[in-house]
């Protein structure tokens, strides 16, 4: 942090703590050293490389000290969970995401920020990407995280691959016309498929790809007054699209594959066609990558809406028991800063950095040197995303390839295995999504009854 930031974000911190809103709630953090924070996340390759870099970085320049604790996705989630909600101040930062995020604000389980924010000129919230601050903003129009890195969806394709068949890809194809060069490419050569997309079983696994064609296709998880859609005909006919084109042209295995099947896939040549996170790109164009150079980036393929990619960020909220909430700004301002970013680029590397989250990332010449090839669809793909209205209709609750609400993770993932099953052939589409819409019905009937209490 340079000694500009540093007085900006300690500018930001005395008004706040003038306007008597520092140090709300909660009993105390983890460690009982006022110049320390306790920071809770998950073990991402960019949470690391944060973790190794804070000490001689952050903390000598501003003497805070950060205890990490760093857990995988699955574990740390559920700790965030149980911290959280116990209010119990043992952590002061954690890494959520923009599906959390709404929820836990709701519950007030989070602090907002907009006071640091407007506070800490240094910071540049307008830097921030704007779908990624609205995915952050709960609905009382409060801000409450911060990003670190984000991502949204787009096609990966190999270009020498059509070349060879003569086809050109669409910068803004439809799915239609991704199904059709699928079959055109599928075995063209050896051992490689036309297309990858997941089928393994996961509200983040199978229906993060698939909720964005279920969107595109006109249908949706929820009307805006909580009516079940998961039978309806438009689902249906995404659904039926989705494993239609995974079955008769995609990768061997689909049922188990989720984004690391599909990104090795990718990158042993397997397939031809990606639909997948932005973030792997920068795997596919990595030194060592077999196909790098080979690949092209097109917009996530649309059918009914302009756009139709997804998105998600991990990023950075306070515990509202926190009784360290002044550091635990300062920690995020630097963490999410575009001085963090450089300074990733320099020590580790460029290819590195925690993007998807910043304009300035992406007129930054050294970063571009290194992701020219996906730099622009990426941030294309991010900035189009709208998390409030994905669809062709109104919706009950924020999210792209999820529904904000708690119960989304239950009830996605068991749809996704009735889905996954459709995939393997062992049961039809029309049966996986009968089913679904049962258990979307006892959802909706919760939300439904809320609204009329």
């Amino acid at each position: 942090m340079s000694r500009a930031r540093v007085r900006a974000a300690t500018a930001a911190i005395v008004l706040f703590a003038v306007s008597g809103c520092a140090g709300w709630g909660g009993s105390g953090g983890g460690s009982d050293n006022p110049n320390s924070i306790d920071v809770l996340m998950v073990n991402n390759p960019q949470m690391i490389d944060l973790q190794r870099l804070t000490a001689d970085h952050f903390t000598r320049e501003t003497g805070i000290s950060v205890n990490f604790t760093v857990l995988p996705e699955n574990d740390v989630r559920d700790k965030i969970s149980q911290e959280f909600s116990s209010q119990a101040g043992q952590y002061d930062v954690a890494s959520l995401s923009n599906f959390e995020i709404p929820i836990y604000a709701k519950s007030q389980w989070i602090a907002p920020l907009d006071d640091y924010v407007k506070a800490d000129t240094g910071f540049d919230q307008g830097d921030i990407l704007p779908s990624m601050t609205q995915s952050l903003t709960a609905d009382d129009g409060k801000l409450y995280g911060e990003p670190f890195y984000g991502e949204s969806s787009f096609l990966m394709y190999r270009k020498d691959v059509l070349d060879a068949q003569g086809i050109q890809m669409p910068a803004n194809p439809t799915w239609t016309q991704v199904a059709d060069i699928a079959a055109k490419v599928d075995g063209k050569q050896p051992g490689m498929a036309g297309i990858c997309l997941r089928g393994q079983p996961g509200w983040g696994q199978v229906f993060a790809p698939l909720t964005t064609v279920v969107n595109t296709f006109g249908g949706t998880w929820f009307q805006k007054d909580w009516t079940p859609r998961v039978n309806a005909p438009e689902f249906k006919a995404a659904t039926n699209f989705y494993v239609n084109l995974v079955r008769q042209h995609g990768e061997a295995g689909a049922p188990q594959a989720g984004f690391t099947e599909c990104l090795n896939n990718t990158v042993q040549g397997k397939a031809a066609m990606w639909y997948d996170a932005t973030s792997a790109a920068g795997s596919l164009e990595a030194n060592d990558s077999p196909v790098k150079g080979k690949m092209g980036y097109a917009a996530a393929p649309v059918m009914q809406t302009k756009s139709s990619g997804w998105l998600y960020a991990w990023s950075w909220s306070i515990q509202q028991a926190s009784q360290k909430k002044d550091n635990a700004w300062k920690f995020i301002s630097w963490a999410s800063s575009s001085e963090y970013e450089e300074l990733v680029g320099q020590q580790v590397g460029w290819s590195s950095v925690p993007a998807g989250k910043r304009a300035s990332t992406y007129e930054n010449k050294d970063y571009l040197g290194v992701a020219s090839a996906f730099a622009e669809p990426t941030k294309n793909a991010i900035t189009t995303a709208d998390p409030r209205n994905p669809g062709v209709q109104p919706r009950p609750a924020i999210g792209i390839q999820f529904i904000d609400i708690p119960e989304f993770t239950d009830l996605g993932t068991q749809v996704s295995q009735y889905v996954s099953s459709a995939v393997a052939g062992q049961m039809t589409v029309d049966e996986a999504l009968n089913r679904g819409q049962r258990l979307a019905e006892d959802v909706a009937e919760r939300y439904k009854s809320r609204q009329e209490g």
